[in-house]
């Protein structure tokens, strides 16, 4: 696969996007039977490190987004990945938006996706993670459905948290996504510490009796200062673990070249690399190392992986850049970043 890749994806990239995504799923179901992992013992001894208190072999994980229920996680594993995480996932199975809501800018090498968190539902993930035993760790990101008001999100979220908790090694809360309408409203004080308060307290009474369960707040890159500031000091008091930096972004000054550029959505890929970057370094700034900071968005080579690193990440996410590249992204970012480090 990581040598075809290079002579597919002209051919995937003929055909709409979610089609090409469902028909690469199919051809990647075929490498969990692969016997050895991508990354190399010596790189796996140079990168293993520990995110928020785990065990981790390596510093690269997916991003949530591609594998929304969970279907490849033996694959994903066998690729490389020190962590997988799948979703976004909701209570309830829903459509999403109506199509076409998935977008190629080639041009850019960016996506542009306004999927609406389509997934089968918890229960179906649940299905699907409960027997998984690889060595990548697994993360669950969660969010609640499009017709749950947010008055009532928390119940959402929390639904999701208590199904998901004896599966997963660590929860990322989803409150930055923004192709659902009002969703980023909960990046907002009120609605953000009755969460988080609710959060952490079935948290402390999982862990308590069973594994520690670190829980991550992924956040939008279009936040302005002042809010971000309100949110560090929120996930300071209430110990949250980690801090995923960032979600795809709704600006379009972006010096982006496609003719698909105004569509709808949020925009992922090289062209949202600064913006995030400039949130992630924010975010170090402010809290040091008094939260695990997991840098995505724009990384499409093992230079820009470096870049991400020097601008505060400790750990590593990659989506866009994998549908561009394909699986030798992996093994380039583990390769230069092993490089670097040595």
């Amino acid at each position: 696969m990581f040598f075809a890749y290079p002579l597919l994806r002209p051919l995937l990239f003929q055909l709409p996007p979610e089609t090409a995504h469902h028909l690469s799923f199919q051809l990647l179901k075929g490498l969990a039977w692969w016997p050895a992992t991508l990354c190399s013992s010596e790189q796996k001894t140079k990168l293993e490190k520990k995110m928020m208190g785990l065990e981790v072999r390596n510093l690269l994980g997916l991003a949530a987004g591609l594998d929304k229920n969970g279907e490849l996680l033996k694959v994903w594993d066998k690729l490389g990945f020190g962590f997988i995480e799948v979703g976004t996932v909701t209570p309830l199975a829903q459509m999403g938006n109506p199509k076409p809501r998935l977008f190629r800018l080639v041009q850019d090498t960016a996506l542009i996706n306004r999927l609406g968190f389509n997934n089968l539902g918890v229960d179906t993930l649940v299905e699907n993670i409960r027997s998984y035993q690889g060595q990548a760790l697994l993360g669950v990101n969660i969010g609640k459905n499009k017709d749950t008001p947010n008055e009532k999100a928390d119940e959402d979220y929390l639904t999701c948290f208590h199904k998901v908790a004896p599966y997963a090694d660590y929860i990322t809360i989803n409150i930055s996504s923004p192709n659902t309408p009002g969703l980023r409203e909960l990046q907002k004080a009120d609605y953000l510490n009755t969460l988080l308060h609710k959060l952490k307290e079935a948290q402390s009474k999982y862990s308590s009796t069973k594994k520690p369960l670190p829980i991550c707040v992924k956040i939008a890159p279009d936040i302005e200062i002042n809010d971000l500031e309100a949110m560090l000091d929120s996930f300071l008091t209430y110990e949250i673990e980690g801090v995923i930096a960032t979600n795809t972004t709704i600006a379009r000054n972006l010096n982006l070249q496609d003719s698909l550029q105004n569509e709808q959505g949020g925009l992922s890929g090289a062209p949202l690399f600064e913006k995030s970057n400039q949130i992630l370094s924010h975010i170090k700034a402010t809290v040091g190392k008094r939260m695990t900071l997991i840098g995505v968005g724009g990384i499409t080579d093992g230079a820009t992986a470096v870049k991400k690193l020097g601008s505060g990440a400790d750990f590593l996410q990659i989506y866009t850049g994998l549908i561009y590249k394909g699986p030798a992204l992996i093994k380039e970012i583990l390769s230069q970043v092993s490089h670097k480090e040595s």
